[in-house]
């Protein structure tokens, strides 16, 4: 822990830049406590780690801050540093009483309350809900910044992203989802914005980087909607995700090739209409190519041209799948209150820009055009390369 108090009521914050000597002396003659529980602490003053205030062997609060790591502790004092020369209110673990929450950083910010939360160590999916639920039912703003050596680059444009990681995902005021990242050793924020999955795990992403000492906090709060990647590119992550898919089917994917066997489609046949990616796709974790085939058997693939479909229809039977487990959304524990079904109607809008559906009103769409299904290989690559032709703009209308 970085504060304490002495025992005369006075606090000690050392998230500022104390030279030895000073603490030295105000070790000789001060003695400390822990604002949480009262008990006694000790000020380490070692050459290894960062300075740093300890609860003796046996206290009851020890749970509370133990095993703290250089990198967390180094971590939450850059950041509390970094919101200080922006002359931004700040406490550093502030711990709140009435709600039995420490935030690593308290700070207020164009009349807003926020508790930063820097993560350098696996979260139980439970206790990182929890604590996000209570901050945001007393009025404060959590933002959660994790450990940037927990992102996992697969190339250059694609990260793995583990159900840890997407906890971490959060909105902006203009709706931008996005994980803050940081590296204290590096002095170096990570924005993750743009996030496409085309599996559970994996994921199209654009990636910015920013010195701490050259990004402001709106940058961080407000950050810019970027997207990089391209629609070959994009079809080539998928093609490769549903071969191994295919090679490599669990019980749960086994039964959805069953059923779109029996409706007589096959994996590798898809019309290329189908795995697209949508900005909100993100809030499913089932993949692209599989809820998007389900609303295709579902409602699309019984329309004809000049048919009428609402989005309460689609909604309908895409809740019916999340029942059966056929459909599984995120845990998104700070933006539960976007609805996946925002990926649906943007699935519906990609449909009407290429001109197979078109809007009637602001709930409902006719089907202009039916998907064809290929018969071939032959005729699935012919559809493709002309489908890549005509669509080359897509994902920069949709994103």
């Amino acid at each position: 822990m970085l504060t304490a108090s002495t025992k005369t009521g006075k606090k000690l914050c050392l998230g500022y830049d104390y030279k030895k000597e000073t603490l030295l002396a105000i070790r000789g003659k001060e003695e400390f406590v822990c604002p949480i529980c009262g008990e006694s602490v000790v000020l380490k003053l070692g050459d290894q780690r960062i300075f740093h205030f300890a609860h003796k062997q046996g206290s009851s609060c020890r749970d509370i801050y133990k095993n703290e790591s250089y990198e967390h502790l180094e971590g939450k004092r850059q950041l509390f540093q970094w919101l200080i020369r922006q002359k931004v209110p700040a406490a550093l673990e502030y711990y709140d009483r009435e709600i039995q929450q420490r935030p690593d950083i308290l700070f207020k910010h164009k009349g807003k309350k926020y508790a930063l939360e820097y993560q350098c160590s696996s979260l139980p999916e439970k206790v990182f809900s929890k604590r996000t639920k209570t901050y945001i039912e007393n009025d404060y703003i959590p933002l959660w910044i994790i450990a940037s050596n927990h992102i996992h680059p697969i190339r250059k444009d694609t990260l793995s992203l583990s159900n840890f990681h997407y906890l971490f995902l959060r909105s902006s005021s203009t709706g931008i989802l996005y994980i803050p990242a940081y590296c204290p050793e590096k002095h170096l924020f990570q924005l993750i914005e743009s996030i496409t999955p085309f599996s559970i795990k994996n994921a199209f992403v654009n990636q910015s980087y920013f010195p701490l000492d050259k990004i402001e906090l709106d940058v961080v709060l407000e950050p810019a909607n970027k997207m990089q990647f391209t629609l070959p590119s994009w079809n080539a992550e998928n093609e490769r995700f549903i071969l191994n898919w295919a090679l490599h089917p669990q019980s749960e994917q086994k039964k959805f090739l069953r059923e779109i066997y029996s409706r007589g489609l096959n994996l590798f046949l898809l019309p290329p209409e189908i795995g697209l990616p949508v900005a909100h796709s993100m809030l499913i974790q089932t993949p692209p190519i599989i809820w998007q085939t389900y609303v295709y058997l579902d409602v699309l693939a019984n329309k004809n041209p000049n048919d009428g479909l609402t989005i309460q229809e689609i909604t309908s039977h895409f809740n019916k799948r999340i029942r059966r487990n056929d459909i599984k959304l995120r845990h998104l524990p700070q933006v539960s209150d976007v609805s996946p079904i925002l990926a649906l109607v943007e699935y519906l809008q990609t449909l009407e820009s290429l001109g197979n559906l078109t809007r009637k009103g602001k709930m409902a769409f006719q089907v202009q055009r039916k998907l064809i299904i290929p018969k071939s290989n032959r005729e699935r690559e012919e559809a493709k390369q002309l489908f890549f032709q005509k669509n080359s703009m897509l994902l920069s209308k949709n994103k």
